[in-house]
């Protein structure tokens, strides 16, 4: 189809793998993209795909949809000499019911004589429709103007804590995080239990002290993939993923009992990746 070879158009660099294959992309890749000055995070997820014989099929699947959930607007991908298939259909169908915005792109349109084969996309009923070839980025400018036509005109705006340092606690489930939290806020802010998978989602909670003020970010705890089995955990993933993003600083907890595990490296990696300056710190 070519969603990663656009998705790496877009964020300038090989960094989702491309394959002629299908299924090669299993999980959601995360990018940032800059045109006309205005920089806005892309996601490259896996094909929507129903009743193969992949064994990652429900999977990818679920990891659409929380996608989709996430978005402020959806690029959806369909290939001009295929024309539109039952999966293209469905697809139509979800992103016509998650009231979201929606720019579709026919891909593989690298001639003239291919034009003709775009039309039969408005059948979809999903609004105008763009041409493009990801492989040598004809008609992306134009894809990228609408996008930025459709985006919300700044999701920064809603910050509710502008100005203020960003601390956020990553790591495995029932390390301490919110234990953490709660002490250095001296309340019981965040709910705390022996149960792994408590906390849900990422909880913003701000500080004042003779220090200045600051906002402590409580994050789900991120598992091994293979853990990850229910939809709601791989939506709390995905959200500590983002409060990630959205810190100047992260403190990555590790249970001394434990010592330092493969998930450990893992998580530090995230932060690393993100170019976040972070803390370890060890409890228990």
């Amino acid at each position: 189809m070519g969603k990663s070879t656009l998705f790496n158009r877009l964020v300038g660099m090989r960094q989702a793998i491309v394959d002629e294959t299908a299924g090669v992309t299993r999980d959601r890749h995360y990018g940032k993209c800059e045109w006309c000055g205005k920089e806005f995070s892309v996601v490259d997820t896996g094909g929507y795909t129903s009743g193969s014989d992949d064994v990652f099929e429900e999977e990818i699947r679920k990891q659409v949809v929380i996608a989709i959930e996430e978005a402020d607007l959806i690029l959806f991908m369909v290939e001009a000499a295929t024309g539109i298939t039952d999966y293209d259909s469905e697809i139509a169908d979800l992103l016509r019911r998650s009231g979201k915005p929606v720019v579709v792109a026919v891909n593989k349109v690298d001639s003239g004589e291919k034009m003709f084969d775009t039309y039969q996309f408005y059948g979809l009923g999903l609004g105008e429709i763009f041409s493009i070839s990801a492989a040598n980025g004809g008609g992306t400018g134009d894809l990228l103007d609408e996008v930025l036509k459709k985006l919300p005109e700044d999701t920064e705006a809603e910050d509710e804590h502008p100005g203020v340092p960003r601390i956020t606690i990553v790591g495995k489930p029932n390390v301490g995080k919110s234990s953490l939290v709660n002490h250095i806020l001296g309340e019981q802010r965040v709910i705390v239990s022996n149960v792994a998978g408590t906390t849900r989602d990422a909880v913003d909670s701000e500080i004042d002290n003779k220090y200045g003020k600051y906002v402590f970010i409580d994050t789900a705890g991120i598992r091994r993939k293979s853990k990850v089995d229910e939809r709601v955990e791989k939506f709390s993933v995905m959200r500590a993923q983002m409060a990630i993003e959205r810190a100047d600083v992260c403190i990555i907890m590790i249970d001394a009992r434990e010592g330092v595990t493969e998930q450990d490296t893992k998580i530090a990696g995230l932060a690393h990746e993100s170019g976040k300056a972070s803390i370890v710190v060890v409890n228990k």
